[in-house]
Parts: C-alpha cells; structure tokens; sequence
C-alpha cells in the first residue's frame, strides 16, 4: 500500500488515522505488561532475540509468499536496519533489562517521555515548528508525567539500576524516531519493518547466547502468550503503525500519543499484573490529556 500524498489521501486519512492511533495506544501500552511477564520468566536478551528474528522471518516470509516485489533500494535497507539497532536492539534491549527491577507501570512512565525529546531535536534537526502551543502542551504532558513518577518512585519498590537502564532505553527510542524522519527512507514500511527486526534479531542473537543461560527459560503460558503477543502485536504490527504515524503526523505530533502510555500502562498493569495505583497516579492524566491535544491539534489556516 503506497503512501504517497494524493488528492484523496486526506479522506482516506481522516477515516482511518483515529483507529491507528488507537490500537497503537493499545499496542504499545499493553507491550510493556507482556515484557514484564517475559522477562519473568527468561531473560531479556534471548527473548529479543527470539522476538526480533521470528518477526524479520514471519514478515518477509509473507512478501514471499505473497509474490510482493522488493521495494527497498539498498540505501533504504540499510537505513532500516540502522534503525533496527536503534528502535529494538537497543531500546529493548535496554528497556527489558531495566523491566527485571522497575514495574511495567514505571517502565511505561519512563518511555512516554519521548515526545519532549523528540519535539525538541525535531525543532534542531527536522525543521519542524514549535509554538508557543506545542511547547505548553509538552510542558503540561512532562508536568503530567512527573507527578506519577514522582509518586511511583516515593513508594520505593523500583531500583534506580533498573531505572537508568530505562532511561537509556528513553534515548534509543528518540534517536531512532529522529532518525527516520531525518533519513526518510523510501518504499514499503512493511518490508522496511521485516528488514529492521531482522537486523536487530542478528544483532542480538550472539550477545544473548554469550551472556545470558538458556537453561534460565522457564517455559510456561504465560511466556508463551507472552512472547505471540510480542512478535504480532508488538514487533509487527504496532511498530508498522509507528511508523506510519511518523510519516503522516511528524515526528513530535506522533511522539505526544506516547504521553498516552502511563495512564494505559498503569490501567493494563493493575488488571494483569496486580500492580499497585492509588488515586495520586491517576490525577497525572489531566494535564497529559490537555497536553496531547494542544501538542497535536492541527495549526489554524492562516487568513
């Protein structure tokens, strides 16, 4: 499916753009709740790894079978694959190690600070505007963010070691987005996706095998449930609307989605996990909700 602007590409992306922010919203909330519970139960390293290669090979496995015709040059592919290390070899790699001592809820605060990066490099290095309007926003979305964290962190039951390794995580995620916008690689995000988890897979594939116990794995369910919901919901599809979010919206419209992600975390990590909310937490959603939508509401026409 091309992307390509064309005179009724902005009806189609009227009716179609609410339900892809919403299921990625979903997608990437969830994820960090089905991290937890992989990490549980094998170590982070390996099950990247796993994840990361079995999408690379569901992927273009299908544009195979399909008889898709290759559309990437090898510019293209080599930028997604760049983009591979950055967006999953490095900020899950980084951000399931910090997920063995931080709560998925923690975990989600941390990353959904990416928006306040991103708008500010977007502004450096993308050329993309910055009123007085987004920068109230982002000062409300970051106003949000604090006071759950805040409050997350007084409780005491999440490591700093675990929290620097998410925060570095953090960095990963706002580079790649940087980068994809910077280097705007051309053709099929569809393959460009397949290609980039299959990067990250090869790269992580020998350091997990050096450095972590396979005979660690403990296979339950719940891995297993884990892990399907990781290679199809997270690494295939909610990264492919991920990126189509970033060619439709720009990098820092499409980054305030993720001030979404602390309440959705936290509401996915009390019923799934049974992680503690109290009603300090919940009061952190107001100025995230204002936030996303001054970040985000279209300019007006100028006259």
């Amino acid at each position: 499916m091309s992307l390509a602007p064309s005179i009724s590409a902005p009806r189609s992306r009227f009716n179609t753009l609410p339900l892809a922010i919403g299921l990625f919203c979903l997608l990437w909330s969830y994820a960090f709740v089905a991290g937890k519970i992989g990490v549980t139960h094998c170590p982070p390293l390996i099950l990247l790894a796993a994840r990361f290669s079995l999408a690379g090979i569901l992927i273009l496995g299908a544009t195979l079978i399909r008889g898709d015709s290759w559309s990437l040059t090898w510019r293209d592919a080599a930028i997604f694959a760049v983009l591979g290390i950055a967006n999953n070899a490095l900020y899950l790699g980084l951000g399931y190690t910090g997920l063995q001592s931080v709560s998925a809820g923690l975990g989600g605060l941390i990353v959904s600070a990416n928006p306040v990066f991103t708008a500010a490099l977007a502004t450096l290095l993308l050329g993309e505007g910055m009123t007085w309007r987004k920068a109230g926003g982002l000062l409300l979305g970051i106003t949000g963010v604090t006071l759950i964290v805040w409050h997350r962190l007084s409780v005491g039951t999440d490591s700093l070691h675990g929290i620097v390794f998410t925060l570095a995580s953090l960095a990963s995620l706002v580079a790649g987005t940087i980068l994809f916008k910077l280097l705007a690689p051309k053709g099929s995000l569809w393959i460009g996706n397949g290609v980039q988890n299959l990067a990250a897979g090869l790269a992580l594939t020998p350091i997990a095998f050096s450095f972590a116990d396979i005979h660690a794995i403990d296979y339950t369910p719940g891995l297993l449930g884990a892990f399907a919901f990781l290679v199809l919901g997270g690494s295939i599809l909610a990264y492919w609307l991920w990126f189509h979010l970033l060619k439709v919206c720009g990098a820092t419209a499409a980054s305030a989605y993720h001030f979404l992600m602390p309440p959705l975390g936290m509401l996915f990590a009390y019923l799934v996990l049974g992680e503690h909310v109290e009603a300090r937490d919940l009061l952190g959603i107001i100025p995230v909700a204002l936030g996303i939508y001054l970040v985000t509401r279209p300019a007006k026409p100028v006259s």
